[in-house]
């Protein structure tokens, strides 16, 4: 397939990241029905229709090069953001591997991935890289693998271990995320890094969720969605740069409310690995505007009534208290009440 690049659209400052009219159409708008609640909503994660989010294993999409320049920018500032503990360097070369494999196969014409027993050479076309290195020795390659390969794949990454019946995060790509920190949540078991989300754990979303994922087999990976908003299209949202970014809350006027608010989805997948028994969980996000969902009035109609209908403890937890009002009040001039059928189709 051949994807058009954007590759000079910025993340931060002037904001001059856009969706094509194709990507709009291919957004992941998360919402089957007109409310909204936490669930164990995972599905495996099998090959989709041409052209959708779920066509390959790793979406690469117009915005690859320009977020791969956005995450080298935030690890530049902050390399703490990329974290490995010691006893993961085998998960390390499973998600190389991984990735590598998955991205050569899926998009041939932008990389390749060329074997001689543990002799490999990885060509990345778009990114203009072509390295030759020993499979299984760290010394060949810039930097450690997990590092090197998640520089070069779009959506965060990180990297569980399973141990005592448990999950634990013991490594991380995170240059994009929703308001978590990497450097809090390093080490910590499932329930522990799930423990401020409201509502879930008395629902006992997490207790099936772990229960589940602890049985996940290898080659048959799962995937799920979830979604938040934000104001500007911004891919670094964490807890350490939030006084760049926590301000632009109060921005949101009913004037610009179609340009500023984007609603934020992650479509979650996580795959087994092969040696280290480690799972590996990326989270792909995809960054939409308010006038860009409008242009499908089926999506303003459902994103309104979710919205509308969003528990407060929610709202809050995901940080729309503040402009939730003057998002809604422009969502309703596209809501006439029209009974929507399930589903997620833009038409």
């Amino acid at each position: 397939m051949s994807i058009a690049f954007k590759p000079d659209e910025t993340f931060r400052d002037d904001y001059t990241y856009r969706n094509s009219l194709a990507a709009i159409r291919r957004f992941p708008f998360p919402f089957h029905q007109d409310q909204y609640m936490y669930s164990v909503n995972m599905e495996p994660h099998t090959k989709g229709p041409a052209g959708s989010v779920f066509e390959n294993a790793f979406d690469i999409d117009e915005h690859y090069i320009a977020e791969m320049r956005d995450r080298a920018i935030t690890l530049e500032r902050d390399p703490g953001r990329c974290v490995s503990l010691p006893h993961m360097m085998d998960a390390e070369w499973d998600t190389l591997e991984l990735i590598m494999e998955s991205l050569s196969r899926d998009y041939p014409d932008m990389f390749t991935l060329a074997r001689d027993g543990t002799r490999w050479t990885w060509t990345n076309k778009p990114l203009g890289i072509e390295q030759a290195f020993t499979f299984g020795d760290a010394a060949t390659l810039p930097c450690p693998p997990f590092e090197y390969i998640t520089r070069q794949t779009q959506g965060d990454f990180v990297i569980m271990d399973q141990r005592d019946n448990d999950l634990f995060a013991d490594a991380g790509m995170i240059t994009s995320q929703a308001d978590w920190s990497l450097m809090f949540d390093a080490g910590m078991s499932f329930m522990e890094w799930h423990g401020p989300v409201p509502l879930a754990h008395e629902l006992g979303v997490f207790e099936r969720a772990l229960k589940y994922l602890l049985m996940l087999q290898q080659g048959r990976p799962v995937r799920r969605l979830n979604w938040t908003m934000t104001i500007n299209p911004r891919l670094d949202t964490s807890p350490e740069t939030y006084p760049e970014w926590g301000p632009d809350r109060a921005s949101v006027t009913p004037d610009n409310v179609g340009d500023k608010v984007h609603l934020r989805v992650e479509l979650q997948a996580l795959f087994r690995l092969p040696r280290s028994n480690g799972m590996l969980f990326s989270i792909r996000g995809y960054l939409a505007s308010m006038n860009e969902l409008a242009t499908y009035p089926r999506w303003a109609k459902r994103l309104h009534r979710v919205l509308s209908t969003l528990p407060n403890e929610l709202a809050e937890y995901k940080g729309l208290v503040r402009y939730k009002p003057t998002t809604l009040d422009w969502l309703s001039k596209f809501d006439d009440g029209e009974v929507l059928p399930a589903g997620t189709q833009p038409e």
